[in-house]
């Protein structure tokens, strides 16, 4: 079982800035750098069978999320192998492609799991399409973001 989710932060907490800043600004004007790495954390878990991939006692922004598991996506539907990680830590999640099944495995924890193929890019899937919609819903004027319409799979093509 695979289950890929993330959290907005509580409105008290310091990392609700990184949503706020974005609402008060020109959504235009934002670089990809600063939507990849000032804005918009949350927390984003990731939990295949009984094992913590990614967990959410931390946050990780929200875009540079989405960005990462589209490209490790793309690899892994073309039968490559690939990997992603967050700027702030030093872990990489390392995904090995093996025919319809992918392992994955941690550059720093002991731990790795098998999971269909299909079954991880419908999560990738999933989860782009609610970080791209929740992103618009928060600040609109970032539909059309040439940054932010990378994020959610073609409609009518397969997980790339």
């Amino acid at each position: 079982m695979i289950h890929f989710s993330f959290t907005l932060p509580d409105p008290d907490s310091p990392w609700r800035e990184t949503w706020d800043r974005a609402e008060h600004a020109n959504p235009a004007d934002i670089s990809e750098m600063d939507l990849r790495y000032k804005y918009f954390g949350v927390r984003a878990r990731l939990t295949v069978d009984d094992v913590e991939v990614i967990s959410d006692r931390g946050f990780v922004t929200l875009v540079d999320l989405a960005l990462s598991i589209a490209w490790a996506g793309k690899q892994i539907a073309a039968g490559h192998d690939s990997a992603f990680n967050f700027t702030e830590a030093a872990e990489v999640i390392r995904l090995h492609a093996d025919g319809q099944r992918i392992e994955m495995s941690s550059s720093v924890k002991p731990w790795t799991v098998t999971v269909a193929r299909d079954q991880l890019l419908g999560e990738f899937t999933k989860l782009r399409q609610e970080a791209h919609a929740c992103l618009i819903t928060q600040v609109p004027g970032l539909a059309e973001h040439p940054v932010i319409r990378r994020i959610p799979p073609e409609q009518g093509m397969p997980e790339q």
